[in-house]
């Protein structure tokens, strides 16, 4: 399909409604920030039940129909509605998710991350942008097509996309909840606020736990120490292998490629990632493909003595947890079967190794040249008034594959309010730029008009 421009018409009004509904959105908006929805285990369920209830009353509210609470056996409800389409008209799925990671004041917040703060254009508080801006965007494009949805609806917001989630299982049993035509992932964004992105790909992750042993106890490290070894030296020694020595990966095996869309500025990338003055960046080839196609490995945590606790002996036991984010595409378990037999290859000293994994999810290649993912970047050419970038991500979304083995023929649109300068997901003083919301949601809105527009003239 070849790329028009919408008409201004169209567009100016869809805008000024917008703009109409943005301080009842705002307010639903800062509701929800000031729920603590983190769903990790050991925090208190009260108020992600509580995130779960405002949600569905604002989808309600936005006129959204059959609104309610899917129980998601082991974990916590997905919020979940519909509106049937007319014959011959699509059925477009939104997608997001109320729950976030936790925060603290004390984790260098500059106020409050439960109480939701406007300062400059953006909207502070944690979820913000990850992913209650999504809750925000679904509900304020319902709200602008004044019920006279053109296209049928389904909405479904989780509970758990943060932690170990149970709606995939769930997904699987009940697929038909799922059928739709059209998904609309609303958990992505853009590397600076006022760039029109569409995303065409995540990497996946997947984690191990290595641990190390060397000694049935701690002993002294005066009378042992120098023939024993020890082993947290043991695990330090097999953790310096897993980059070569310009930093990239060194595991044997993994799968990677070469970004070939949007390029991501080194100068801006170490700007936002804040990396000190005079540290280089590590890796070679483009910052895109090093964070979009390529596998990365992050020792996440270790256990070992702290330098509080620390005593002269030799250390019998050490353990590490590897986070690697693997490219789109690759199959979890091989790769994480790849890193598992590096660490075993270059165990030093006939060390004991144990190794157990802990998770992951595979990456997500976007079916792309579809008419709605044309029909996507049309509108956001239209809205924004600048050329469509396609990038990649290299944050994982668990779901999507599950989703597309549900509902295969159907197309994928991802993008959100996110914006990488700034939003800080996952940080200290997460935000969104309400400016970027109101924009997003004039896209929506109009792109679930188009899709009814197209269908009818076909």
């Amino acid at each position: 399909m070849v790329r028009r421009n919408l008409d201004p018409a169209d567009i100016a009004a869809m805008r000024k409604d917008v703009r109409a509904l943005m301080p009842g959105i705002i307010e639903d908006f800062r509701r929800l920030i000031a729920e603590p929805s983190v769903a990790f285990p050991g925090y208190p369920p009260e108020p992600v039940h509580q995130a779960a209830a405002i949600t569905a009353d604002l989808l309600q509210r936005s006129g959204l129909t059959g609104v309610r609470l899917l129980e998601i056996p082991g974990g916590y409800p997905a919020v979940y509605g519909e509106i049937p389409a007319m014959a011959g008209m699509p059925t477009v799925l939104l997608y997001a998710h109320y729950d976030v990671v936790p925060a603290r004041k004390g984790d260098g917040w500059e106020t409050d991350p439960w109480v939701p703060v406007i300062r400059n254009g953006r909207l502070y508080g944690r979820g913000a942008a990850d992913n209650k801006s999504g809750i925000a965007l679904i509900a304020a494009s319902l709200q602008a097509l004044s019920q006279n949805f053109p296209v049928g609806i389904k909405v479904i917001v989780e509970g758990e996309e943060e932690t170990e989630g149970h709606l995939g299982a769930f997904v699987a049993a009940h697929p038909d909840l799922f059928r739709c035509d059209v998904f609309i992932i609303t958990d992505m964004g853009k590397v600076v606020a006022g760039e029109p992105v569409l995303s065409t790909t995540l990497r996946g992750e997947t984690s191990l736990i290595v641990t190390v042993r060397t000694l049935a106890r701690a002993v002294h490290s005066g009378m042992f120490g120098g023939a024993a070894p020890d082993a947290l030296v043991a695990l330090i020694r097999m953790l310096a292998t897993l980059h070569d020595k310009n930093g990239d990966v060194a595991v044997a095996g993994l799968a990677s490629g070469t970004w070939t869309g949007a390029d991501y500025p080194e100068d801006l990338y170490r700007r936002l990632s804040g990396l000190s003055d005079g540290v280089d960046t590590i890796g070679t080839g483009s910052v895109s493909s090093r964070l979009w196609s390529r596998p990365s490995i992050t020792v996440i945590g270790i256990d070992a003595p702290s330098i509080r606790d620390a005593t002269n002996i030799l250390i019998p036991q050490a353990r590490a947890k590897i986070s690697m984010r693997i490219a789109p595409g690759s199959d979890p378990v091989k790769e994480i079967g790849h890193l598992a037999d590096h660490l075993r290859a270059v165990a030093p000293w006939h060390v004991q190794v144990e190794i157990s994994s802990a998770g992951g999810s595979a990456g997500f290649i976007c079916p792309t040249g579809g008419p709605a993912f044309d029909l996507a970047g049309t509108v956001l050419e239209s809205v924004y008034g600048r050329p469509v970038l396609e990038a990649g991500a290299g944050g994982s979304i668990p779901l999507m594959n599950i989703l597309e083995q549900a509902v295969p023929r159907a197309e994928f649109i991802l993008w959100g309010c996110e914006d990488n300068e700034y939003s800080r997901i996952h940080g200290a003083n997460e935000s969104v730029d309400l400016n970027e919301l109101e924009k997003m949601i004039v896209a929506q809105a109009l792109l679930l008009k188009e899709l009814g527009r197209v269908a009818g003239s076909s």
